[in-house]
């Protein structure tokens, strides 16, 4: 499995694009109404929760903090809550999100790598990282997400 890779630069200060990546309200809209639950600090565990095939309080995605710095860098380890069934215990990737500033603009680069091999969520997973990272841009930009209620992405 190939790892995930994409750079995207949005009009705004990288301290707005931290907030909507990390703060309940900008996640929340990303995300489907989830937020974060964690500490926030390297080692400590976090969790997106929020509306799902589980209720209210679904665990979509878990891991541990591995790196974080705020407005330049938030990784954490990846796993697919039990909600979506029990073959994705067995399956971690990392996510990564660097930001930095360019100009009037920030960069973003996602990277979610160390897939392991059979993953079930790889391919929904690779098919929706250019919704979110468009919505995000959207939501930075103009304060509204993209509405894309009906797609599902794991």
């Amino acid at each position: 499995m190939h790892d995930l890779h994409y750079e995207i630069y949005i009009a705004g200060t990288p301290e707005a694009v931290w907030n909507a990546l990390t703060k309940p309200e900008g996640v929340r809209q990303l995300y489907y109404g989830s937020v974060i639950e964690s500490e926030f600090r390297v080692g400590s565990d976090m969790a997106y929760v929020g509306p799902g095939r589980s209720g209210d309080k679904t665990v979509h995605i878990y891991g541990k903090i591995l790196e974080f710095e705020p407005n330049k860098v938030f990784s954490h380890s990846c796993k697919v809550g039990a909600a979506y069934g029990e073959e994705h215990a067995n399956f971690e990737s990392r996510m990564t999100y660097r930001l930095e500033p360019v100009g009037g603009t920030t960069k973003l680069t996602v990277v979610h790598d160390r897939w392991q091999e059979g993953n079930p969520s790889y391919e929904n997973t690779k098919a929706g990282w250019w919704m979110i990272l468009s919505s995000l841009k959207s939501l930075v930009e103009t304060g509204k997400p993209l509405d894309f209620t009906t797609q599902t992405l794991l």
